[in-house]
């Protein structure tokens, strides 16, 4: 499978510029998207699944186009979005069979055989009696990825998919997407949580302000950051110092102090030692120092 965007851009009424001149080629496997909210992350997935048109420019999905082929690109499609929703009253099978006629699946005795097994794939089995709206919310994202994957698309997108969720069924469910791209397919999951990214994702692109400002490997960011990455000991009277001097990544009391992380072109008169860095230091690197824009990490 291939998704190849040239050019595209998206412009609303008001004149605001949602995404502008995005030039992206995306293959089998995990992809990231990555970026603050209001970046154009959302933009860019609705119109990858059809639910908005681009101003200008042009999507093909393995050379179709995604505006004069509307209905044979939906066919590939399964999308989870961050505002999923469901008939609250339905049990979890009951819309896991009313997601599996939308996407086609007419047999009853093959309908039933798949939900049976997306439920066992994505841990509700034991809650397919359940009311959906009972479930609890680690489990309704759980049932939102079932509801995309259901009628084995080619190509599933997941927007958000882990906001909100606890550490352990944000684990849970990065386990189940990378479970998912054993088969030759694609998944773009699109977040502002760097996390998620890290430990999924092949390759990626960085949006800001509605720019793909990266592209590439995960490790190609992250290479671009080396000898930016420090590590401090300061004490309890400087630390209040370093924090309003530096990017500070993560502190850890100490004896007489603070051990503390920043990422920073060099760190003046305070003692320090480079460190190897990871994906959070380089997403901060490149925002703050790079592109000048203030960030938050999860």
């Amino acid at each position: 499978m291939e998704i190849r965007i040239e050019n595209l851009n998206k412009i609303y009424r008001n004149g605001n510029k949602a995404l502008s001149d995005i030039n992206l080629t995306i293959e089998d496997g995990m992809f990231g998207l990555l970026g603050p909210n209001g970046a154009g992350k959302s933009t860019l997935m609705r119109i990858l699944v059809t639910l908005m048109k681009p101003s200008t420019g042009k999507v093909t999905v393995n050379g179709l186009d995604l505006q004069k082929n509307r209905r044979e690109v939906r066919t590939l499609l399964g999308y989870l979005p961050q505002d999923f929703r469901f008939f609250a009253k339905y049990s979890t099978w009951e819309f896991l069979d009313y997601s599996a006629r939308l996407a086609g699946l007419r047999s009853r005795s093959i309908r039933n055989r798949e939900v049976e097994k997306m439920l066992e794939q994505v841990g509700l089995f034991e809650a397919r009696d359940r009311q959906a709206g009972r479930l609890s919310g680690g489990m309704k994202r759980r049932l939102g990825i079932a509801q995309a994957l259901i009628g084995n698309p080619k190509i599933v997108i997941v927007d958000e998919p882990t906001t909100g969720l606890d550490p352990d069924e944000r684990i849970r469910f990065r386990n189940l997407l990378s479970k998912m791209t054993e088969q030759e397919m694609i998944i773009i999951l699109s977040t502002h949580i760097v996390g998620d990214i890290s430990s999924t994702c092949r390759s990626m692109a960085l949006l800001e302000k509605g720019k793909m400002v990266f592209e590439g490997p995960p490790d190609n960011l992250i290479t671009k950051t080396r000898g930016h990455v420090f590590q401090m000991s300061v004490s309890n009277r400087e630390f209040e110092d370093v924090k309003e001097k530096f990017n500070v990544i993560s502190t850890i009391p100490a004896v007489n102090g603070w051990e503390v992380q920043v990422v920073a072109n060099d760190t003046g008169n305070y003692p320090s030692t480079l460190i190897e860095p990871n994906l959070e230091h380089a997403y901060v690197y490149f925002m703050e120092l790079v592109l000048g824009q203030k960030q938050e990490i999860y």
